[in-house]
């Protein structure tokens, strides 16, 4: 008979926690790792002009759990500030705008905390930026005073924090991403389908062994087993069987890869009831990609050609940089990501696949480690670290400031120019860098009539006052006089905090480096000024 434990206590399961269930959606998108660094960030606003746009953009911050923010502006309420600001009431009316912002903004999320300046009116902002406040990221709203703006610039050139630059006016905004002179992102999120790295013309002895095993008298094997090969062994099987009948040679060009296709299909078995085989048509889909030899992207090759200053020698990224960099001149390839793509397989078979794929990578890390734990910096360098960069290493991305790559503007100007004369004949839309351009004329002066802005574009740009575009821009800039409508604010505001979100966790890639929006085409354009 069997006994049965009645008493007997059923294992505890542990559901998600308070915070996971919170912040279930956005930990799917950067993961326990990113909620970390957000909720280790201290933002820093410099609020100026009509104030909606950088409320907006903390708005966006705080919602997802942001750690601190503290918000610097020495204006108070007015009657205009609650037509475009909604986190502002009747209530405020002549009290400081910044601590108004904050308590309301404190109370779409408690977790978050938030402090305002000038807390005195005898406290003066270069007490705020003197060093004893370190912030992760620096925002600041236009028009701003220049004294302002410089203050700002010193701080983020010399704690290499984060700064960025918003504008929005009427229908009309931008923003911009100054960064320190290299930014370097690792997880970078390719999409899935570009990250397989299969080594189907490189197989190593492990991998080679399995397909030679599973492929064995393939032509005998029963109809269960032949349409159950996963496809990455039938790939491997015919390429050696191409390779016996072409002196050795893997199919290289297109008419090679075509005839290798051809190859593959010809043995694919139609006298199955479903007609044909799923694991087959996934090897012939699978051919020109698979087999196709591994290459460096331009971005890696940026950050292997780089060379890092003594300071950024020693930090992580380019110490363990420099270890890949060894292994793929030593290897010729990256160290194996370890990933297996779905496929028509037995599961046992699949499993073992995947472990195949699992012990090279670990092999790969392995490998990389030990070149990092010799790097006089590399003794503090976490092993996890190694972990995701060489899983990540074929997107790693570095992202370069303007001062290490200048852009010349009025080139730029010219060529955009030049491109909205032909736009008939290529049906591009037109340049939205008019739009920049006024209202960075605007930065310091938020009143001023059309003739004023083209003036001052004039400086940078000597034959601004011929561009028709333009001119009318700069008169729809003069008519908003520095006001903000609160729904481009609030769309600008989301935009920026996207890209605060990305820089603060260092995932996915920001933009580099200039965000424009036109709120009358609800289109923006992305260009590097």
């Amino acid at each position: 008979m069997i006994e049965v434990v009645a008493d007997q206590t059923p294992p505890v399961l542990h559901g998600p926690s308070e915070k996971e269930k919170k912040y279930d959606r956005q930990l799917r998108l950067w993961a326990a790792s990113g909620q970390r660094a957000l909720e280790e960030a201290h933002i820093l606003l410099l609020n100026s002009g009509s104030g909606t746009v950088g409320t907006e953009t903390l708005k966006n911050l705080v919602l997802p759990g942001i750690g601190k923010f503290t918000i610097a502006d020495d204006a108070t309420v007015t009657e205009a500030d609650l037509g475009v600001n909604f986190f502002l009431d009747e209530g405020c009316l002549n009290k400081s705008r910044s601590e108004s912002c904050v308590k309301l903004l404190q109370e779409l999320n408690p977790d978050v905390q938030g402090d305002w300046f000038p807390r005195t009116k005898d406290e003066a902002l270069e007490q705020l930026l003197d060093g004893s406040r370190k912030f992760t990221l620096i925002l600041h709203t236009f028009p701003i005073e220049p004294k302002t703006l410089v203050l700002a610039q010193k701080y983020s050139e010399k704690y290499k924090t984060p700064l960025i630059s918003i504008h929005s006016a009427g229908f009309y905004s931008y923003f911009r991403v100054h960064l320190p002179e290299t930014f370097p992102i690792v997880d970078t999120h390719p999409d899935s389908t570009a990250t397989q790295d299969l080594r189907l013309l490189t197989p190593w002895p492990e991998l080679s062994e399995f397909a030679t095993q599973i492929t064995k008298d393939i032509a005998e094997q029963s109809t269960h087993d032949h349409g159950h090969i996963p496809y990455l062994a039938i790939l491997l099987h015919f390429l050696s069987e191409w390779k016996d009948s072409h002196d050795g040679a893997l199919p290289s060009t297109y008419k090679d890869k075509k005839a290798f296709r051809d190859l593959v299909a010809a043995n694919t078995r139609t006298d199955t009831p479903e007609g044909g085989e799923e694991n087959f048509e996934e090897a012939v889909a699978a051919v020109l990609k698979a087999i196709s030899p591994l290459t460096l992207s331009s971005s890696v090759k940026e950050v292997f050609d780089y060379e890092p200053t003594e300071v950024e020698a020693a930090s992580s990224f380019w110490v363990i940089a420099d270890a890949i960099r060894q292994f793929h001149a030593k290897h010729g390839a990256l160290p194996l990501p370890g990933s297996v793509p779905d496929m028509k397989a037995q599961s046992t078979v699949y499993v073992k696949l995947q472990n195949i794929y699992k012990a090279k990578a670990r092999k790969d890390v392995a490998e990389v480690l030990e070149t990092v734990r010799a790097h006089p910096s590399g003794k503090e360098v976490e092993s996890t670290e190694v972990e995701i960069f060489c899983k990540n290493a074929a997107f790693i991305k570095l992202i370069r400031d303007t001062k290490s790559a200048p852009v010349d503007l009025q080139e730029l100007a010219r060529k955009e120019f030049e491109n909205d004369k032909n736009t008939e004949v290529t049906m591009m839309p037109l340049s939205l860098l008019p739009i920049y351009l006024s209202l960075n004329a605007t930065s310091h002066v938020p009143l001023g009539t059309s003739s004023d802005i083209v003036a001052t574009i004039s400086k940078d740009i000597p034959d601004a006052e011929s561009n028709s575009r333009l001119l009318r821009v700069a008169e729809e800039v003069a008519r908003a006089s520095g006001g903000e409508l609160h729904n481009i604010s609030s769309l600008t505001g989301g935009m920026v905090a996207q890209e605060v979100i990305k820089i603060i966790t260092k995932q996915y890639i920001p933009i580099d480096n200039t965000c424009i929006f036109d709120g009358v085409a609800s289109r923006t354009q992305i260009l590097r000024i």
